[in-house]
């Protein structure tokens, strides 16, 4: 691919709230982060979280520069046109770049209209697309035929658009092809795990009298099956003492709903709720745990947009048994000889598989050393980036940064097997 003369940098935008305790943002600093050190001139550009952030241009890391913006408004559409307008006026006035890199929608489509003018390249990154997802978080979307069309125009132009699609998902990228992207266009990088922050440790051992405690984190919707970890926790506390935590994010209505459901578990205090947890406080709470849920249902967001869920890749590195439904996005992580691979949408299938976790003793380490083997060889954040990386490099003809060879022999973190090896130790 052809660079215009005078284009220079890399602006990487994405209508998230960053920092924050959510997956996006573990994945925005992962793909920043490399970018940042392998080529410099990276301008991150995301949505500021108000409670942790100033406001200005701040140094993120090795060749990165983060730059919050605001989104005020009383909805999603508010907020989307209050950062979009915040990111024209940011971008008036900046040279042209080699690269954009977009999330969504949301701040993609007016980039990718605007391509020509603002770029040489554009990159879609696709996790999720909102014809499809938003209707969990607004009900009522549903029944909006006009504002769901609209939303599929914006997703198309953005995929038209795209020099580059990237997604974390082999079931994604069937789907964008389906959406009338070109195959050639596409690359899957999967989402990893920071293998030093989830750190392995074997299944803690049953001990006569311990509650069983099972972990679900994650956004709190019914497309991720929240509703069948909490059913499950009934049925297996008929039988034997059980607690579940449930660590994510909940607005106003969503933890009413919640709470509603749990009904009796909370009173009984068979389910505590946590807020977002640290990476590493989270990483800490696998190892106090029995089991970690990955309970995905059967909906168009798992099994025809597909997704790559980060909670099962941490699971997985902690070394916590894994409960997940049989799905094929579950299916491109794990194994049945490396998670309990269960029949999705049965909250009776997942207390089956706590039973059987406790009836064998041998199976959850098993299983756990598999699992984190796994991630080692294919599911590492190094490798992520280093594809990333030499995804740009193969793309658009980029080259990354000349350093000193005594630095770059010691610790030049793009020298994939050398990193692996140390985050393995």
């Amino acid at each position: 691919m052809a660079f215009t003369s005078g284009a220079s940098g890399i602006i990487y935008a994405s209508f998230d709230r960053f920092p924050a305790p959510k997956g996006a943002a573990v994945h925005i600093r992962a793909f920043v982060e490399a970018l940042g050190a392998a080529f410099g001139g990276v301008d991150l550009v995301a949505l500021r979280d108000a409670a942790t952030t100033p406001l200005g241009a701040q140094p993120l890391a090795q060749g990165v520069t983060y730059h919050p913006l605001e989104a005020r408004g009383r909805d999603l559409v508010a907020q989307a046109l209050s950062f979009r307008s915040h990111l024209a006026a940011w971008w008036r006035g900046r040279p042209r770049a080699s690269v954009v890199h977009v999330r969504s929608i949301f701040e993609g489509y007016p980039l990718a209209l605007a391509k020509e003018s603002l770029t040489d390249a554009l990159v879609f990154e696709v996790n999720g697309l909102p014809s499809i997802e938003l209707k969990y978080h607004h009900p009522d979307v549903a029944d909006d035929v006009e504002l769901l069309r609209k939303l599929e125009v914006q997703e198309d132009t953005c995929i038209a658009r795209a020099d580059l699609l990237v997604t974390p998902s082999a079931v994604t990228a069937e789907y964008l092809v389906t959406r009338g992207a070109q195959a050639s266009r596409v690359r899957v990088i999967p989402n990893g795990a920071d293998l030093e922050v989830f750190r392995y440790a074997p299944p803690r051992a049953t001990e006569p009298g311990r509650p069983v405690r099972l972990l679900y984190s994650g956004t709190m919707t019914s497309w991720q099956g929240v509703h069948h970890a909490i059913e499950a926790c009934r049925l297996l506390r008929r039988e034997l003492p059980t607690v579940l935590t449930l660590v994510g994010p909940l607005r106003r209505h969503q933890r009413r709903a919640l709470m509603d459901r749990c009904g009796d578990l909370l009173l009984e205090g068979a389910v505590e709720l946590l807020e977002p947890l640290p990476q590493d406080a989270l990483a800490a709470l696998h190892h106090d745990c029995d089991a970690v849920l990955v309970p995905l249902p059967v909906n168009d967001r798992n099994c025809v947009q597909g997704c790559c869920p980060l909670k099962l890749l941490e699971a997985m590195a902690s070394g916590t048994p894994v409960i997940a439904s049989n799905l094929p996005v579950v299916r491109d992580i794990a194994g049945p000889d490396e998670v309990m691979l269960i029949r999705p949408g049965a909250p009776k299938a997942i207390a089956e598989a706590v039973k059987a976790l406790r009836a064998n003793v041998d199976l959850g380490p098993a299983l756990s050393a598999r699992a984190r083997a796994r991630v080692e060889r294919d599911f590492s954040w190094t490798q992520a980036r280093e594809a990333l990386v030499r995804t740009y490099e193969t793309t658009f003809g980029l080259k990354r940064l000349e350093r000193p060879s005594a630095l770059a022999a010691t610790d030049d973190w793009t020298r994939s097997d050398a990193h692996r090896d140390d985050a393995s130790a």
